[in-house]
């Protein structure tokens, strides 16, 4: 097997040439800016401001719900227009803070940061926990509790992800370019936490600048070293980079912590830098705006709650008309109906396409060539789960390992068949973790 890869995977038109080469841009949200109260996995943030409050920017409006939560904040400074449900990205309406801007940006002032050399470990979870920072690569996991394994000791590799291997997104890759040091001295603050844990900085061999950037960034940093992984995709899935990184194997039942690793990505661990170094809450993120039907495609940085409709003005406006939008990239993103939604603190692109290929595949019988199986990274049988799925063969689904499925979407990819094999294994894996979740 080729060295620093895994088994399977796809090689797909990647897109990244649109907005690579463009450097970030900052915008200035215009209109009000929308809060969804649930941007996390786990319980919803409760308000503690109400409507006809006045907030500056930086302040928080929401603390965490649960154990599993995290708090949010205002990235504006106003008024608090309404507490009420808004609908967001998924197409769900969600309770959400609604804050009319007064295009001051009036700060707080942030708590002074101490050195990171003084600070002990629990002031470092406790400034995680109270920045509101979730894994911001799509999952929403709040990041303090990622941080907080049983034997914080066992953990050996801390893996930046630097992956990016999903088609037509380059946000990590423009913040890796720019912003370097703010990458490595976040890693450092992991290290500080885990202390017999090595740093990787995991990078595809697409982005061989960024390579040799943080090869000199890191040049004298015993304890952080740069990987370059095989170009492929899922190349940035948590197991498939752990198991690349490391040469250890983890299951749908295991953590990360269970073989030793911590695995975070780029802008999740810039924004921990952020809070421990600076003692500023998460309140933007990188979000890359692209596609054949956009005018200028690019990263912009994003103030959470900024509406998209702001995001494609930003980029020149669409100069075809979209047949397909995405939030995310191809592979692991949604279509979306409406632009009529905020940013939130796991939004990582909008893709916005003149045609649409998969509306105008036409399914057919499969013809059993394994295409699916040389492909699945994680070494299943598609074509047979897609059928238990089908049919509601609930055993036949779990025997087979139904449940150990990524839902990276390589399967349906190289379907000569054209058919919808993760869309139906995602559908019967949600049903059977929902039934051992209340089991």
């Amino acid at each position: 097997m080729a060295k620093l890869t895994f088994k399977g995977g796809i090689h797909p038109y990647d897109g990244k040439e649109l907005s690579k080469d463009k450097p970030i841009k900052a915008v200035l949200p215009k209109g009000d800016l929308v809060y969804p109260l649930s941007q996390h996995i786990g319980a919803p943030a409760r308000p503690i401001v109400a409507k006809g409050d006045h907030v500056l920017t930086g302040q928080k409006i929401a603390e965490a719900g649960g154990f599993v939560s995290a708090p949010v904040y205002a990235t504006v400074s106003g008024t608090v227009k309404a507490i009420e449900p808004r609908r967001v990205v998924t197409g769900d309406n969600v309770m959400s803070i609604v804050i009319e801007n007064d295009g001051q940006y009036d700060e707080v002032a942030y708590p002074k940061a101490k050195p990171l050399a003084e600070m002990t470990r629990e002031e470092i979870i406790e400034r995680i926990k109270e920045a509101g920072i979730v894994g911001m690569g799509g999952a929403g996991f709040p990041t303090y509790i990622k941080l907080s394994p049983k034997e914080p000791e066992k953990i050996d590799y801390v893996i930046a992800n630097c992956a990016e291997c999903e088609p037509y997104l380059t946000s990590d890759y423009r913040r890796m370019l720019e912003e370097p040091e703010k990458l490595v001295d976040g890693m450092k603050v992991y290290l500080k936490l885990f202390e017999n844990a090595r740093g990787i900085l995991a990078v595809e061999d697409n982005k061989p600048d960024c390579i040799e950037l943080l090869k000199g960034v890191t040049k004298d940093e015993s304890r952080i070293s740069v990987k370059a992984l095989k170009t492929k995709y899922p190349q940035g899935a948590e197991r498939q980079i752990i198991y690349a990184a490391t040469g250890r194997a983890i299951n749908s039942s295991m953590l990360p912590a269970d073989a030793g690793c911590v695995v975070n990505n780029v802008d999740t661990i810039v924004a921990v830098y952020h809070a421990v170094y600076e003692g500023k809450p998460l309140m933007n993120r990188i979000v890359t705006v692209t596609g054949d039907a956009v005018a200028d495609p690019r990263n912009f940085i994003v103030r959470i709650g900024t509406n998209y409709h702001e995001l494609i003005e930003e980029a020149g406006g669409f100069k075809k008309d979209p047949v397909k939008i995405i939030s995310g990239g191809p592979m692991m993103g949604f279509g979306i109906f409406d632009l009529d939604v905020p940013t939130t603190k796991t939004a990582s692109a909008l893709l916005c396409l003149t045609e649409d290929d998969v509306s105008r595949m036409e399914p057919g019988p499969c013809i059993n060539c394994g295409r699916c199986v040389e492909a699945c990274p994680s070494r299943l049988i598609p074509s047979k789960l897609a059928d238990y799925a089908e049919h509601y063969e609930e055993e036949a689904f779990l025997s087979h390992d139904g449940l150990e499925c990524c839902e990276c979407g390589c399967c349906s990819f190289v379907c000569p068949a054209k058919r919808s094999l993760t869309q139906s294994i995602k559908s019967m894996r949600k049903m059977q973790l929902a039934k051992k979740k209340k089991g």
